[in-house]
């Protein structure tokens, strides 16, 4: 691949293989912030997926989200645990908080639907692997909403590597923060260890986790991380995070990921003969900024909008339709949260662990 030819078709959907009919029908589960300003306009811009069941406690504070999408059927959590409107939705998006997505996935398994998670895909490997066997056994597909690996930047970015266009790579740098007290109060279950598993590193640094690994194609071998927090709203989880990646391509990576920091992210690799950074890679969406520098050529190259949230909605109801299994699968769920036990375990010791 020749680097000025790496963009003739930026936002390609290379997985993308055959057509579809019909739409996949979702029930979304927990209506916060991020399915009203995200998630549920990402579904109705898509082609392949529709909400059809709100699932919120009461169900009546949603009315308003019903009627913007048309949606007819409002449930809360415990009547569609029993079984309320299993006939009015194909699959589940769960949104809600991270220790009880087992619950609601296993339970749609058992209903026979198909299951889009929100990473984490639980608290903990045990838990999550809880899930990945429920779907296997139910031979429903389960995809980790890892959306950015449906994101055109991303794509094009593992494409990139692929091809040699950076050499080998040897190191990568990624880093996400976010100020989360600017837009949530203190009592926000993400500061809950017992909800949502740890902080920075569960809430932000799983991007840079499975982007990487992602981008790669290569697998963790060891993590080596620090922890610290200043207290306060923050006393019980991580707020800041450090952690260096050993993969099996002999790549380290260098990342760290805050709660209470300037709104930051970056992504960059370096390479035996090149490197590539991505700009703002993490921030919710991506500004499709890239500079690649192979050899003596140095290209700067900024691509068309693109919706990764609609991309994923799009990735997922085309993997149903089509009986394609999900690169972001339970799989790939379990691999980031065996690197994040293996972190706070670092943290907790001091010392490297392997995940061998």
């Amino acid at each position: 691949m020749a680097l000025e030819d790496a963009f003739a078709n930026f936002t390609q959907r290379d997985w993308e293989c055959e057509s579809t009919a019909g739409t996949v029908r979702l029930a979304v589960i927990g209506i916060g912030g991020f399915a009203r300003q995200r998630a549920l306009p990402g579904i109705a811009d898509s082609n392949r997926c529709e909400t059809t069941v709100l699932v919120a406690k009461p169900p009546e504070r949603v009315t308003d989200i019903a009627e913007t999408y048309g949606v007819d059927h409002l449930v809360d959590y415990d009547d569609f645990l029993a079984g309320e409107c299993v006939d009015a939705y194909d699959a589940i998006y769960v949104a809600a908080p991270n220790n009880v997505h087992g619950e609601y996935a296993t339970t749609a398994a058992e209903f026979g639907k198909h299951v889009l998670c929100e990473k984490p895909l639980e608290i903990t490997v045990d838990r999550a692997q809880a899930v990945v066997d429920a779907c296997n056994d139910a031979g429903v597909t389960l995809m980790t909403a890892y959306r950015l690996q449906t994101e055109p930047t991303v794509r094009r970015t593992r494409e990139l590597v692929r091809e040699g266009i950076i050499g080998d790579v040897v190191q990568v740098h990624g880093g996400f923060s976010h100020p989360l007290l600017a837009t949530v109060d203190p009592d926000t279950w993400r500061l809950d260890p017992e909800v949502a598993g740890g902080g920075a590193l569960v809430d932000l640094g799983i991007y840079s986790l499975n982007t990487i690994r992602f981008i790669l194609e290569s697998e963790l071998t060891s993590v080596y991380a620090t922890t610290r927090s200043e207290g306060g709203p923050f006393a019980d989880v991580d707020e800041h995070v450090a952690f260096q990646l050993e993969y099996e391509s002999g790549a380290t990576a260098s990342c760290t990921a805050s709660f209470d920091a300037h709104a930051r992210s970056a992504l960059e690799l370096v390479g035996t003969g090149g490197m590539i950074d991505i700009e703002s890679p993490f921030g919710g969406r991506v500004l499709q900024e890239m500079v690649i520098e192979s050899g003596d050529i140095r290209m700067e190259y900024t691509g068309p909008s693109v919706d990764e949230v609609r991309e994923e909605f799009d990735y997922f109801g085309y993997c149903v339709l089509t009986g394609t299994d999900p690169e972001p699968d339970g799989e790939d769920g379990l691999a980031d949260l065996r690197a994040i036990e293996a972190a706070y375990e670092s943290a907790e010791t001091g010392r490297r662990v392997s995940l061998a």
